[in-house]
């Protein structure tokens, strides 16, 4: 039944999502959308803060261990068929940026453990990953976080710079990562 509310609750947020609607908590509203890229002013991001989780690989991460660089979070599932489409690009980007002061880290959603760790063995993701079978990691990101695949930026002072609301493309990321990570600091 828990899981059947959680189900129902993605639907409803994520049609939020694509749709523009929300409440004034929806800090999206404030900044430049491209169909489904959203992209902040720094006065305009919203702090992400408290977020720790389980990897995959075995440890925990948290993200409060990255401040002071670009973190890229990619929210995927095993079963997402955009999620395999997009994993070379992730992987890609992040071996281009790497070395700028950028990190990624995935959080794997809906899945089992099993399913998850064989996606990144198939795809050769080299980057870890949050396992978060409930999305309860997930929505510490952003509240507004249910779409998968999902993409978030976030920028050195861990602020929501950019998101993207569906798969991404090494093109379409890369560019987007790199003048996030050339912005001043403080």
């Amino acid at each position: 039944m828990r899981r059947l509310a959680a189900v129902a609750i993605a639907a409803v947020t994520t049609a939020g999502v694509l749709s523009g609607c929300g409440g004034e908590e929806n800090w999206a509203k404030k900044c430049a959308t491209t169909s489904l890229v959203v992209e902040c002013a720094p006065a305009d991001r919203p702090l992400v803060t408290d977020v720790t989780g389980e990897l995959l690989g075995g440890g925990t991460y948290d993200l409060a261990n990255d401040r002071g660089k670009v973190v890229v979070v990619n929210f995927w599932g095993s079963w997402c068929a955009p999620c395999r489409a997009e994993a070379d690009d992730l992987e890609n980007t992040y071996q281009a940026t790497k070395d700028s002061g950028v990190t990624f880290v995935g959080v794997n959603t809906r899945d089992t453990k099993d399913a998850a760790k064989a996606f990144e063995k198939a795809y050769r993701v080299t980057y870890d990953s949050i396992f978060d079978v409930q999305s309860e990691v997930g929505v510490k990101f952003d509240v507004t976080q249910n779409a998968i695949p999902n993409t978030l930026v976030l920028d050195r002072q861990g602020r929501i710079a950019a998101a993207i609301r569906k798969s991404t493309t090494e093109g379409e990321l890369k560019p987007l990562v790199e003048k996030i990570a050339a912005e001043a600091t403080g």
